[in-house]
């Protein structure tokens, strides 16, 4: 094709012109002493011929051609500065060169691309000290001077985007090139004052913008810099990667001086250029940044706002933000005037601007005032639809491309997190906002700003991207140590503490804000996964008191709204309720919210069914069988509120009751036995069992808040004070699965005043109605998960069972624990054998210790760790019980058919198990061998 020439055809007129032109300048050149000087040289045989030698180029072979521009170029390169007409030989050369490389493609090897890459160096070096000195004298960088250096750099581009056969060596010289650009070009002002930016340069064909041409040149460089790392970043030598590091932290440095205020077109591409090469850079660092990251945050804070600071203040709007003549309307029906006016099918950008013209709008949200044709309710693609997508008018095209900015700088900031989110921690004060969250305040720009304020969805996306991004992680930790103190001193020194209480704070405000106005449902999914994370790491003891119970309401009242889309609806009500059990299962447990659960059962709204709060709301989709995943979410909310506040759970039995029987009965019909082998593992199996198991816990956990479970029995340790060197052994056993309750609870009226027995009512209930559908489920989860319920028992509750429960409860765990085949069903019963042993009616008989002693015996010798850990926990429990027990038989005397050496030799092979496996549970055997010992 082009410049590959014409094999066994005469060369044309054009070929011999060319070769003609560049014989006599090499022999002119050789000659000595010259004739002429290289200027006059270049001007009078190639320059002033520079149309008939690009339509030659086309004729002649590519290898020709390249090694001719190559001589020239050194040529060129060897001009000394001051000649005369020095600036036009630069100028008119690297046009040139720039217009034969668009026509002519070119084969390079190794050392040709090193030598094209070291000319054009040397080239571009004096372009722009040429450039620079101009400045320096003049104080005006005019356009003539650094569009050659412009076009130069175009030039080397064409010349390599025809190089297929990439080396990892010709990427590194490459990349020291741009590098060595980009570092000259700092010496260039990136923009002049608009009236000299106007000048046009005669007798040139621009392809470029006049204006601001320095900033062109920075922007090929960084896109080329950018290709160059896409492709083979990953094999760069770290000595590299730090050139890079640096070059960007000087660029940097350039722009903290320069702030961007300049906002068009040619500016708005050298920023999306640069940020979008930082992006890749980021992302996967081949040396430590730490160093970097707080001017590199002090830059990007810079564009969050980008585009935006001319607009007025009254354009600032909040999402969600009514007009004044629907101020009156409800969340709810604004939604339903979106959905009916803005939720159709898609239509072209000019016709909804059409209908933007007929329409008036009032209730829409700050979505849908989105400058660049987006809505905040269509989804988002991971193209740049949202980008490209106006009516292609001059402003739009400028916001579309503004918002770009705007977004790659978000992005920076989140790739700054991942790589190093221990440094990035302390910019949380410039990046996150400590007062007034919801004021547009543009000069201190925040992500919680470009989260509320910002009219691009994709802004806002990569806002709330970033925000889970730094909420994730050691920030758990980290924010551990905030604390929320009022102070009414501006400007004086602000501890860590107070300064993350502050972030907190304003996070809590603007994304409950955001949970009850937003409609766009991708962001929803965001939003909810960022109050989750805040939930988590949130110290609420350290808050102000009245902070969890606004994110409980917040959350319930939009859980209670609903949401518009339905195929979105369902995953959107699983993670509101998500976040709804997160609240509820903080500790320390709230006493305002514990005062709300109180009122809303004491109310009777929960009995009569009506939708009135928290529990309600978790009753009403605990039994949501059309979608399994919100029941599941619902009764882990549940769950979560019996434990963290137990005294409700009296009031509610009826309806937790009532609730488990229609989900395990529902359940258990439509499990497969277990000859159905076809279905095992089927996903309908696998959510049908997880239901179950959610359903036997919070069966589980109201159990244990009604009857007062609080861990083991607290057997008299009265006993073990006279035995000698037992004192320090005296443990106190508690269990984590006991309910909370506080020390203030204890004085606390417990709701419903007829709940005297203890949960014995309660657990004949499930023993009768609940147990027998679940003791022999076929999934060993569900055996697993019903067995673990013994182990809340209390032995006030034990004591009131008649004689056929006791038994019932007996054989149950011994079953379990001999004759299951499955090992987490055998753990399950070992621990509830460890609970019930410390029973006193059951520590004093000798036949219910001798089967829980055969049934533990054998699964210390299991062949799981998780196994042996549990029954050597109960073996010891059972050697307590047997010691404060009254009835124990002398030392070498027999307890059944059990004697005491037994037990102590049994003791010692579970304590050398332990110890072998390198558990710590060893010395909870060892004591119970000590203590046994001493005993007898």
């Amino acid at each position: 094709m082009a410049g590959k020439g014409f094999e066994g055809a005469a060369p044309t007129s054009l070929a011999r012109s060319w070769r003609t032109a560049f014989l006599t300048l090499r022999d002119e050149t050789l000659t000595i002493p010259p004739r002429n000087s290289n200027v006059q040289l270049l001007d009078n045989l190639i320059l002033s011929h520079s149309n008939a030698l690009v339509s030659a180029a086309v004729e002649l072979p590519s290898h020709e051609v390249l090694s001719d521009i190559l001589f020239m170029m050194e040529l060129v390169a060897a001009t000394s500065s001051d000649e005369e007409d020095c600036t036009r030989i630069y100028l008119q050369t690297s046009r040139l060169i720039h217009d034969i490389c668009r026509c002519v493609s070119f084969d390079l090897n190794f050392s040709s691309y090193s030598s094209v890459l070291s000319c054009f160096g040397k080239m571009l070096n004096l372009f722009l000290r040429n450039v620079a000195a101009i400045c320096d004298i003049s104080g005006i960088c005019s356009t003539t001077t650094i569009v050659p250096a412009i076009e130069c750099l175009q030039a080397v581009r064409f010349i390599i985007i025809s190089h297929r056969r990439w080396l990892q060596s010709e990427d590194i010289i490459l990349v020291k090139f741009l590098l060595d650009v980009i570092d000259c070009s700092h010496g260039v002002p990136f923009w002049m004052p608009h009236s000299i930016c106007k000048e046009k340069s005669t007798g040139i064909n621009m392809r470029f913008s006049t204006e601001r041409s320095s900033s062109e040149l920075q922007t090929v460089a960084f896109e080329m810099l950018g290709e160059a790392i896409s492709r083979a970043g990953s094999s760069f030598p770290v000595d590299i990667w730090r050139s890079i590091l640096e070059v960007f932290r000087k660029t940097m440095d350039v722009l903290a001086l320069k702030p961007p205020v300049v906002e068009d077109s040619a500016m708005s591409r050298f920023y999306e250029s640069f940020l979008c090469c930082l992006h890749l850079i980021l992302i996967d660092p081949k040396c430590a940044v730490s160093d970097h990251v707080s001017v590199f945050v002090a830059v990007l804070r810079m564009f969050l706002v980008y585009g935006l600071s001319g607009r007025t203040p009254g354009t600032y709007l909040l999402v969600g933000h009514k007009e004044k003549e629907l101020s009156s309307m409800s969340p709810k029906a604004s939604r339903e005037l979106l959905k009916k006016s803005d939720h159709g099918t898609y239509r072209p950008p000019h016709l909804r601007k059409r209908d933007c013209l007929n329409v008036k709008h009032g209730s829409v949200r700050h979505s849908q005032y989105m400058s660049d044709s987006e809505s905040s309710t269509i989804n988002v693609t991971s193209s740049d639809s949202e980008f490209s997508d106006g009516d292609g008018s001059a402003n739009d095209s400028g916001r579309v491309q503004n918002s770009r900015v705007r977004v790659a700088a978000i992005t920076c900031i989140q790739d700054l997190c991942q790589a190093d989110s221990k440094s990035l921690s302390m910019q949380w004060s410039l990046l996150l906002p400590t007062s007034d969250a919801l004021q547009a305040r543009m000069h201190d720009a925040t992500l919680m700003t470009c989260l509320l304020f910002d009219p691009c969805l994709k802004a806002r996306m990569a806002s709330a991207t970033t925000l889970v991004t730094m909420m994730d992680g050691l920030s758990s930790i980290f924010l551990q140590v905030a604390e929320y103190k009022e102070s009414n001193k501006f400007g004086s020194f602000m501890a860590l503490s107070s300064s993350l209480g502050k972030i907190l704070l304003e996070l809590h405000r603007g994304l409950l804000y955001l949970i009850e106005h937003e409609a766009h449902t991708k962001l929803l999914v965001l939003l909810f996964r960022i109050i989750k994370l805040l939930i988590s790491s949130t110290p609420y003891s350290r808050m102000p008191p009245n902070l969890l119970p606004l994110v409980v309401t917040s959350i319930r009242t939009r859980i209670e709204e609903g949401f518009w889309l339905k195929s979105e609806r369902s995953g959107l009500l699983a993670a509101a309720i998500g976040c709804l059990t997160l609240a509820l299962s903080t500790s320390p447990s709230s006493a305002q919210i514990r005062n709300m659960l109180c009122d809303e059962v004491s109310s009777g709204h929960i009995e009569t069914e009506k939708k009135f709060g928290v529990l309600s709301t978790l009753f009403e989709y605990s039994i949501q069988s059309s979608c399994l995943t919100i029941c599941l979410e619902a009764l882990q909310g549940l769950k979560a509120a019996f434990h963290n506040y137990p005294n409700i759970v009296t009031a509610c039995w009826k309806q937790i009751s009532a609730i488990v029987y229609q989900l395990i009965s529902t359940m258990c019909v439509e499990t497969p036995s277990r000859q159905s082998s076809e279905l095992v593992g089927s996903p309908t199996t696998f959510i049908n069992e997880k239901v179950t198991i959610a359903a036997i816990k919070v069966l589980d956990e109201a159990l244990r808040a009604i009857s007062g479970f609080q861990g083991t029995e607290d057997l008299s340790d009265d006993k073990l004070m006279d035995i000698p060197f037992a004192y320090d052994c005296i443990r106190t056993k508690k269990v984590s699965s006991a309910p909370s309750y506080d020390v203030e609870e204890k004085d606390d009226v417990i709701v419903n005043f007829e709940a005297c027995d203890s949960g014995i009512q309660q657990w004949c209930e499930a023993i009768e109605k609940h147990m027998p559908l679940i003791l022999c489920h076929s999934s060993a989860m569900v055996r697993a998960a019903s067995i673990t319920c013994f182990a809340g028992m209390t032995s006030s509750v034990f004591m009131c069972f008649t004689k056929e429960k006791q038994d019932f409860i007996l054989s149950s765990l011994v079953h379990a624990a001999v004759r299951d085949s499955v090992p987490s069903v055998r753990s399950s019963a070992c621990r509830a054998v460890g609970i019930i042993s410390c029973f006193p009616q059951v520590c004093q008989s000798a036949e219910v210790l001798e089967k829980f002693i055969h049934a533990v015996e054998i699964n210390t010798r299991d062949a799981l760790i998780s196994v042996r850990i549990t029954a050597s926990w109960a073996l010891a429990n059972i050697c307590d019980a047997i010691c404060h027990s009254d009835r124990i038989p002398p030392f070498g005397q027999q307890m059944g058919s059990i004697s005491n050496p037994q037990l102590i030799v049994l003791l010692t092979e579970c304590a050398l198990h332990l110890t072998k496996d390198g558990d710590k549970n060893s010395n909870m055997v060892i004591r119970s061998l000590v203590i046994h010992g001493l005993k007898n």
